[in-house]
C-alpha cells in the first residue's frame, strides 16, 4: 500500500509538505502542489478520508434535512436524494437523514442540505453554526441549487402558444414562496409578450385539490384551453376531473405539469410536463456544500439549472 512517505520522497518534499497539500492546499504554493499531485497520480495515492477528517476534526458526514411531509412529496425527494447521495460518495461522505427540523444540530456534522424550506424557516438558518446550502430558490442570499423554475412555465407557456390553444390558464400552488412566484411569473411576462390577458388559479398542491377546482368551473372552461399546472399532482387532478366531465383530452384540452419525476408518468393519459434535472440537481448541492466546507463556509452563490419539457399525449 502506498503511502504519506512514499509520496513525499517521489515528490522530494516532506511528509508535512504532502500532508499540507492535501488538507490544506491553500497554504502551499503552486509549485508544491503540482508536485505532489503529480507523485499522487504517479503512485496512484488515495488518502485516508477518516484520518483526513481527524486531521481536520471534521465528521466527515453531513445532514440531508427536508423541513417537508416526506410522505406528500414522494418520489420527488428521493430521486433528490439519491443524486446527493451520489456526490458525497465521491468525496467519501456519509449522510444523515434529518426530518424534524428540532434535530438539525443534534449529533455531528459538517454542514447541511436543507430541502422545503419557507420563509418562517429562515430564522432557524441564521442561527446554525455549521455551513448549508438551499435546494429550492430564495430572496434572502443563501447558497441554493434549484430549476429556472420562470424559464420552465415560459417554455410551458411558449409550447400551448406553439399548438395554438385560444386559452392557456394557469394553475399554481397556494403558496406565498419564490418557487412559485417564479413559475407565475414565466407564465404571465410570457402572454404579457403577446398580448394575452392571463388567467390564474391557485389551489393546495394536491390533485383532489384540482379536481375540485376544475369541477367547480368546469362550464366556464372553453374548448381549445390548455391548462399549464405548476406541479405534476396538480396537472393529475386537472386531467382526471377533465376526463370525469367528459373533456376530451387533448382533442379539447391540454394539460402540462411541472417536475417530471414519476407521477407524469402514470397519468392516464402520461403528461406532457416540465422535467427538472432532479439527480443532477442532488449532485450538485453535494458539490456545493462540500465546497463551502472545505472553504470554511464561503459563499457559494446560486446555481439554476434549464429544466426541458417532455411532451406527452396530455396535449396534442
Amino acid at each position: 500500500m502506498v503511502t504519506l512517505s512514499d509520496v513525499a520522497k517521489e515528490a522530494n518534499v516532506s511528509k508535512m509538505t504532502v500532508s499540507r497539500v492535501i488538507n490544506h492546499p491553500e497554504q502551499v504554493t503552486p509549485e508544491l502542489r503540482s508536485l505532489v499531485e503529480q507523485a499522487t497520480a504517479k503512485l496512484d495515492y488515495h488518502p485516508n478520508a477518516i484520518a483526513q477528517a481527524l486531521v481536520n476534526n471534521r465528521s466527515n458526514v453531513v445532514k440531508f434535512v427536508t423541513l417537508e411531509d416526506i410522505d406528500s412529496t414522494e418520489p420527488y425527494y428521493i430521486n433528490l436524494l439519491f443524486g446527493f447521495a451520489r456526490g458525497l460518495n465521491e468525496k467519501q461522505y456519509a449522510m444523515q437523514l434529518v426530518a424534524d427540523p428540532t434535530k438539525i444540530e443534534t449529533g455531528r456534522a459538517d454542514g447541511y442540505l436543507i430541502t422545503g424550506a419557507r420563509n418562517k424557516d429562515y430564522e432557524l438558518f441564521d442561527q446554525l453554526d455549521k455551513p448549508f446550502v438551499l435546494f429550492g430558490e430564495n430572496h434572502r442570499g443563501y447558497d441554493f441549487v434549484d430549476n429556472d423554475n420562470q424559464l420552465g412555465e415560459k417554455i410551458a407557456t411558449e409550447y400551448a402558444m406553439n399548438r395554438f390553444y385560444k386559452q392557456i390558464i394557469f394553475i399554481g400552488i397556494d403558496i406565498k414562496e419564490p418557487f412559485e412566484y417564479s413559475r407565475e411569473a414565466g407564465y404571465i411576462n410570457t402572454l404579457q409578450k403577446n398580448q394575452i390577458i392571463p388567467q390564474i388559479y391557485r389551489v393546495p398542491n394536491h390533485s383532489h385539490s384540482a379536481q375540485d377546482l376544475i369541477h367547480e368551473h368546469f362550464s366556464e372552461f372553453k374548448k381549445d384551453t390548455c391548462f399549464i399546472c405548476a406541479s405534476d399532482r396538480i396537472a393529475i387532478g386537472v386531467e382526471r376531473q377533465l376526463r370525469i366531465e367528459n373533456g376530451k383530452v387533448p382533442e379539447d384540452f391540454g394539460v402540462i405539469g411541472y417536475d417530471g419525476v414519476f407521477l407524469d408518468q402514470v397519468a392516464n393519459t402520461k403528461l406532457t410536463t416540465i422535467k427538472q434535472p432532479i439527480m443532477e440537481m442532488g449532485e450538485m448541492l453535494a458539490n456545493m456544500l462540500l465546497k463551502k466546507i472545505e472553504q470554511s463556509g464561503s459563499p457559494q452563490g446560486e446555481v439554476m439549472i434549464k429544466p426541458t419539457l417532455i411532451r406527452r399525449g396530455s396535449t396534442r
